[in-house]
């Protein structure tokens, strides 16, 4: 797997199913929703902090479980975006970040336009074929169950233990 120099992250843009989820929904007759996260997700979110690399959630739907979840990583997340392209966009012009240093993890054709944006590309495992064939890496993980963990092992080349708990959370 290719590895990344940290010092050249301006932001990291994230989907949220089937990236954090492994796409699928439970829902309940009363009409609550219900998806399966990663907890190794969530250490993986430590190390990015302590990293100071920016995050952000970029999801199509609109739901709690997407604010509840981006909340509890401490990272933002923009809901109900339709054109995710024109959010990236946005916000790299807003925030003078450089596209060719942003990362784009996603699964789906939603996110293609969007990908093709950013300097590096990242899928899960299980992403749509149109994905893979323009990812710059395929993780070995499937949605839902630790992408962000094998990105930052991985990819980023950290050991969790040493970083997280030899230096002290």
């Amino acid at each position: 797997v290719k590895k990344i120099d940290i010092s050249q992250i301006d932001l990291i843009f994230l989907d949220f199913d089937g990236v954090l989820t492994d796409n699928k929904l439970l829902l309940n007759e009363s009409g609550n929703e219900m998806v399966t996260l990663s907890r190794s997700d969530g250490l993986a979110f430590d190390a990015l902090r302590a990293l100071k690399i920016n995050c952000i959630i970029i999801s199509t739907e609109k739901s709690k479980v997407v604010k509840e979840r981006a909340k509890k990583l401490k990272i933002p997340a923009k809901q109900n975006v339709k054109d995710k392209a024109q959010a990236i966009k946005t916000i790299v012009t807003n925030n003078n970040f450089n596209l060719q240093k942003c990362i784009y993890i996603g699964n789906d054709i939603n996110d293609y336009d969007a990908m093709k944006l950013c300097g590096l590309k990242i899928c899960p495992s299980d992403s749509n074929n149109k994905i893979k064939k323009i990812a710059n890496i395929i993780l070995k993980t499937k949605g839902g169950n630790g992408v962000v963990r094998e990105f930052v092992e991985k990819v980023l080349n950290i050991d969790m233990y040493t970083f997280l708990y030899k230096r002290g959370r």
